[in-house]
């Protein structure tokens, strides 16, 4: 079945769900994916405490001197009070003593005789952090479907959080078919070449949060092929390259078929890519990838990567663009949907001089790509066009157009 872009995203989020969550250590937690809402249980801070090096005061003595009783430091319990014509030299981060009504920093005293003279001015409340005010005990601290960066592991280590649940890796299972291929710690003969595709989707798995497994390289007979896919059950995608168009030796399809694929679609109306297939075999999800690799890595970074947001449990599954303007007046051909590798360098997005379907040189030099509507013939200088990132990950929590024009 032929499809377009959107209607192929689309089959792929009615058909690809979460996986099922597990238990696992703060300190493994960077890039997972919750698979439930965390509440606060502490406060934070968890009392009054002082922003400042400093003395803890009352208002009504701004401007006097005033004694020096005691000295506190952060981690002290000793319960202090102060009262009018003393003060309390109070360090950053140190329970705030009963009666003290503001801080005044240390550089902002002067010292007398018998103790320190403060300023003219002191504002209530002035340098003191409030128990509370930053997370609030029964406070939402992150939703289900979040995926964890450094600085959120800083918010759940602050409650003392040491354990978390969390959806399960996708694991990706990775091969390319083609008696040609050799990969490349193998010596190559003049006949052959290089296997590319499969080292790059392997790191681009990695990079999304996969576990991902390189089965190997197929050779042009059904019965390797089918060798493969067996190897290859126990994954929840099943990725491979090659062999998916008319020639006489692709095989791909029928070898999947013989494990009783469900086939969504086998075609899309896209350049270059068009022969990306999409189904499952039982539990394992399945993309049959174009062998050339410029059009694998790219179809790659639209269908593989939502099936891997799909299954991750990330609340912001859908792929989202960056809003960007072409550099310089480009001309396209009409027809098809277009795909177009491109520099953008934080302002201007810049098309790759040269490229075609079988290349490798634009995926090194891009760190972006354009989907072009086949309507359209010329993207005039300075025109805002939508790019996907390929050297991170850019996602929503809706699905939203990523054709330009």
């Amino acid at each position: 079945m032929l499809v377009n872009v959107e209607e192929g995203l689309e089959l792929i989020y009615q058909h690809v769900s979460a996986k099922a969550s597990e238990c696992i250590a703060l300190e493994c937690a960077l890039g997972r994916v919750l698979s439930n809402d965390l509440v606060a249980t502490h406060n934070l801070p968890p009392f009054d405490n002082s922003a400042m090096d400093g003395y803890a005061v009352v208002c009504k003595d701004a401007g006097k001197s005033v004694l020096v009783d005691h000295t506190i430091f952060a981690g002290d319990h000793e319960e202090f009070k102060i009262s009018s014509a003393h003060c309390i030299k109070i360090m950053t981060g140190a329970k705030i003593p009963k009666g003290c009504e503001a801080i005044v920093p240390k550089e902002n005293t002067t010292e007398c005789e018998k103790g320190v003279t403060l300023p003219e001015e002191i504002k209530e409340a002035q340098h003191i952090r409030r128990m509370g005010e930053d997370i609030k005990s029964g406070d939402l601290l992150l939703e289900a479907g979040t995926r964890l960066h450094a600085h959120q592991i800083t918010l759940l280590a602050s409650q003392g959080i040491s354990h978390i649940h969390v959806h399960q890796k996708p694991r990706v299972a990775i091969f390319a078919s083609g008696s040609e291929l050799k990969m490349y710690h193998e010596q190559l003969q003049a006949h052959q070449l290089y296997n590319t595709n499969s080292p790059t989707f392997y790191a681009r798995a990695l990079e999304l949060g996969c576990d991902v497994r390189f089965v190997g390289t197929a050779v042009d007979t059904l019965k390797s092929l089918e060798e493969h896919i067996l190897a290859s059950r126990d994954a929840d995608l099943i990725i491979t390259s090659g062999g998916v168009s008319v020639g006489d030796a692709d095989f791909t399809k029928e070898a999947f078929n013989a494990f009783g694929a469900e086939i969504y679609f086998d075609k899309v109306a896209i350049k270059p890519g068009k022969p990306t297939t999409f189904g499952r075999i039982n539990e394992s999800f399945t993309l049959n990838l174009p062998g050339n690799p410029l059009a694998a890595s790219m179809n790659f970074e639209l269908f593989a990567q939502s099936i891997i947001l799909a299954l991750s449990g990330n609340k912001e599954r859908y792929l989202k663009a960056l809003h960007v303007r072409i550099k310089e007046t480009y001309k396209v051909k009409a027809g098809r949907r277009s795909l177009i590798p491109g520099l953008h360098d934080g302002e201007f997005f810049t098309p790759v001089d040269k490229f075609a379907p079988g290349m490798v040189s634009p995926l090194a030099k891009c760190n972006g790509w354009i989907m072009i509507d086949e309507s359209v013939e010329l993207l005039e200088k300075d025109a805002i066009v939508k790019m996907i990132p390929t050297r991170y990950c850019l996602t929503c929590k809706e699905q939203k157009s990523l054709v330009s024009f």
